[in-house]
């Protein structure tokens, strides 16, 4: 993340555009390779194609806008469905991973689409390079990850600034994250579980998982060592997907998620296998509360890496061959309400 190994990276793009060269190209990947261990993950390709634009059905808006408060001020897109006319209906907050924009994230994650079926408001915060060089939400940072600070307050307000504009069921918001957003919906589920029904997360990590960049690297490696504890636990609902082949964020963050929420110890668990055809096979573990409703989902998605399950090749960091977690965390978060 230091300014001139991405100056090299720009450097060498310019190269690519303006000469078209095997050498360039050569010579970008070569340094991203020698200092990949120290870095977030970054999907070598963004940095040399084109940012995917999601595409907008007729009559729908991907509106885009900004919110400011004393910790800052974050670019936002929010989609409107071509479905909305007036009526009141969820809301969705999206957060995307590294080197990732909200056009990237809504054209991978196919959430849009799926917002003109359930009829769901989609808000995407746009993490600011000045923030974090690889557009990295900073889930480790001390400051973010403590109620009225930092980039959880900033996506609460602007969370609360939609819900002010539109007819936003107030008992239907969630927040959904990949990586490095993942992480952070997590600690935005934790800290204003007021706010937020249910949590989504895909590969991402625990609250509290690390307090800086070296304990944030060594909990995305091997897991986390030691986790905080919120002053207030969230008690949301939570449903969680990650790749038992994930080199970037070891699974077992994924098992940690639930453990870190005391899901094994409540109520009663039902484990599932299944496959997509021609796909990813996965084990679902459901961890169900007394009434019967869900407190938690597990997808371990076999043979999967870092990247969004049954997503589209449009946007960066997919896996077509998995089960649909934008499918699947829609159908969790309607059987929370």
């Amino acid at each position: 993340m230091k300014l001139p190994l991405f100056s090299q990276l720009r450097s060498s793009a310019q190269k690519l555009l303006n000469r078209s060269t095997r050498q360039a190209v050569e010579q970008a990947m070569d340094t991203l390779r020698q200092h990949q261990s120290s870095l977030p993950v970054i999907d070598l390709s963004s940095l040399l194609q084109p940012a995917p634009v999601a595409r907008v059905p007729r009559d729908a808006r991907f509106i885009e806008g900004s919110y400011s408060n004393h910790a800052g001020s974050r670019q936002y897109k929010l989609y409107v469905p071509a479905s909305y006319h007036g009526q009141p209906m969820p809301l969705l907050v999206m957060l995307h991973g590294c080197t990732q924009d909200p056009d990237d994230f809504a054209a991978g994650t196919q959430m849009n689409q799926l917002a003109e079926e359930n009829q769901y408001f989609v808000l995407y915060p746009a993490q600011s390079p000045a923030a974090n060089q690889a557009k990295c939400w900073n889930w480790f940072n001390a400051i973010d990850q403590q109620r009225g600070q930092g980039e959880p307050s900033i996506i609460a307000g602007m969370t609360e600034q939609v819900m002010a504009d539109y007819p936003v069921i107030e008992e239907q918001v969630y927040v959904a994250g990949l990586s490095a957003g993942g992480a952070m919906a997590v600690i935005v589920g934790t800290l204003y579980p007021e706010l937020f029904a249910a949590v989504g997360v895909h590969s991402g990590l625990p609250y509290g998982s690390a307090q800086d960049l070296p304990s944030a690297l060594s909990a995305m490696k091997r897991g986390a060592s030691s986790m905080a504890v919120a002053s207030s636990p969230a008690s949301q609902p939570i449903i969680v997907f990650h790749g038992d082949s994930d080199t970037t964020v070891n699974p077992r963050n994924g098992e940690q998620l639930l453990a870190q929420r005391q899901l094994p110890q409540h109520g009663k668990a039902e484990i599932r296998s299944g496959g997509v055809p021609n796909g990813h096979r996965y084990t679902r573990t459901t961890h169900m509360g007394s009434n019967g409703k869900p407190l938690g989902e597990h997808w371990l998605v076999h043979g999967a890496g870092h990247a969004w399950s049954g997503g589209s090749a449009n946007g960066s960091y997919t896996d077509a061959r998995g089960p649909n977690a934008s499918r699947e965390m829609l159908r969790f978060f309607r059987t929370v309400r």
